[in-house]
């Protein structure tokens, strides 16, 4: 279910120069990067790109979610780390993305992971606005 403008608590915005060979600022200077295609596309990779961008803004957001159900049932996950893989490449339709996000908790047995790791992924916003998108 989308939300609507009204229910919007924050929002976020950037712009970007140049494209995927610029810079990407946000408009209250928080974040002012260099944006270059990595060496693995042809380009320099002297600066960020906007896959580690969205890989970064993931793992932040998932890790915040797990966090939330984490409280919820009372489970320490003190210590854990969220990593987000994103990788681009051609598709039918020129070009596509695929995420794999992983966790790893410390303090809590394997079944106990998963099942916070899949209730992370109800919460999430990233994931939510990349569920049933095709790789």
């Amino acid at each position: 279910m989308s939300i609507q403008q009204s229910d919007v608590a924050y929002t976020a915005v950037a712009t970007a120069e140049n494209g995927r060979d610029g810079r990407v600022a946000t408009n209250d200077g928080q974040l002012d990067v260099v944006v270059n295609p990595p060496k693995e596309l042809g380009g320099s990779g002297a600066g960020t790109n906007p896959e580690q961008l969205f890989a970064a803004g993931y793992s932040a957001c998932f890790q915040g979610a797990l966090g939330v159900v984490a409280k919820n049932v009372n489970a320490d996950i003190s210590g854990s780390t969220v990593t987000a893989e994103v990788g681009i490449g051609k598709n039918d339709e020129g070009f596509g993305l695929i995420v794999k996000i992983s966790a790893v908790i410390p303090n809590v047995d394997a079944a106990t992971a998963k099942e916070l790791i899949e209730k992370a992924h109800e919460v999430c916003p990233y994931s939510k606005a990349t569920a049933g998108a095709a790789p």
